[in-house]
């Protein structure tokens, strides 16, 4: 299934009801007056938030939303029925803005949050409305208002508390497969993964916490090289994020460079991206070639006051350690000290 987190909406409220225009017409009443009835206002368009849907794949192939206009007042002073109010049903996480002015419009960070973006039309008034001592058959009515209509740009960005990042064939998937029972590609070449995943991570006493896995960030992906342009936003949302290193190429590449192009790529997307916390984890440290390397970098690391977190997501080697630093930074101690 194609993972969308972008789409463009054209929603509209629905019409409201047109009043009517009638008289009473009963044997031996000769001057009955009027009663027509007034029409119904126009349905809202309302925006619900669910955790039951991962992406906005199903808006994109209706990108026409409109609730149901109200219906028409009739004779004997019958209302016209109130139209039915649409709700879209969006992902926790969306971002709702208006594709013509870029004003925020809503942010549906919770659970079951609802807001009501388009109002349906006030009904028209029937002739009944308007009879008065000096005017006893008025022959008019008002027409329904019309609804509201409007452009509006959904754009989804997950909810995680931690974010794996770093360069293409890092160990991301591989990590969050070790960790999760999220499942993504994971291949011998770069961009094997080319969408979000998200995934639970089970810690201690029924602890757990969300990691998200998105492709690999490049040098240029703020200004979309690569595939980090587009996924980047998803980590503006994660409380901490935990940058990969993969250090079994020295020293054809020097890791350092990779960490800070990462690094700027962030800075340049966000500043507050840029300034979130994170966790360097060295990965595949179940390779040769990693261990010799090791000492090395922890001691370019050491002069920054960058602690590392050597893993092997094959082995498990450094999991708990790493999972322990994580609780640390989201609950302010490991399980051991609550």
């Amino acid at each position: 299934m194609k993972f969308i987190d972008e789409v463009t909406l054209f929603a509209s409220s629905g019409h409201g009801g047109a009043g009517c225009v009638a008289f009473r017409r009963e044997k031996f009443i000769e001057f009955g007056g009027p009663n027509g009835g007034d029409g119904g206002k126009g349905g809202d368009v309302l925006f619900h938030a669910t955790s039951n849907l991962s992406n906005l794949l199903e808006l994109r192939h209706h990108p026409h939303q409109k609730a149901q206009n109200g219906g028409h007042g009739q004779g004997k002073n019958r209302h016209g029925a109130a139209g039915r109010n649409l709700v879209i049903n969006v992902p926790v996480g969306t971002v709702i803005t208006d594709a013509e002015t870029g004003e925020q419009l809503a942010d549906m960070t919770e659970e079951a949050k609802t807001v009501t973006l388009l109002k349906g039309g006030r009904g028209g008034q029937g002739n009944a409305r308007f009879a008065t001592a000096t005017h006893k058959t008025p022959r008019f009515a008002q027409p329904g208002e019309e609804g509201e209509t409007r452009r509006l740009k959904l754009e989804l960005k997950l909810m995680a508390d931690v974010g794996l990042l770093g360069l293409p064939n890092a160990g991301k998937s591989s990590l969050i497969t070790r960790l999760s029972a999220a499942r993504p590609k994971i291949a011998d070449y770069p961009f094997t993964t080319i969408k979000p995943s998200l995934g639970v991570v089970s810690y201690k006493n029924g602890l757990s916490f969300v990691m998200a896995d998105i492709p690999g960030i490049i040098q240029g992906a703020h200004k979309g090289a690569g595939l980090g342009h587009r996924f980047l936003k998803h980590l503006e949302r994660s409380g901490i994020l935990m940058h990969l290193l993969d250090i079994s190429f020295m020293p054809e590449r020097n890791p350092l460079e990779d960490f800070s192009s990462v690094c700027h790529e962030l800075s340049m997307f966000s500043s507050e991206l840029g300034e979130k916390e994170q966790i360097v984890v060295i990965s595949k440290l179940d390779i040769p070639a990693v261990r010799e390397n090791l000492p090395e970098v922890k001691e370019w690391f050491k002069k920054n006051g960058t602690p590392l977190f050597p893993v092997s997501s094959a082995t498990g080697e450094g999991i708990p350690e790493l999972l322990d630093e994580i609780a640390r930074r989201l609950w302010g101690k490991p399980e051991e000290e609550w």
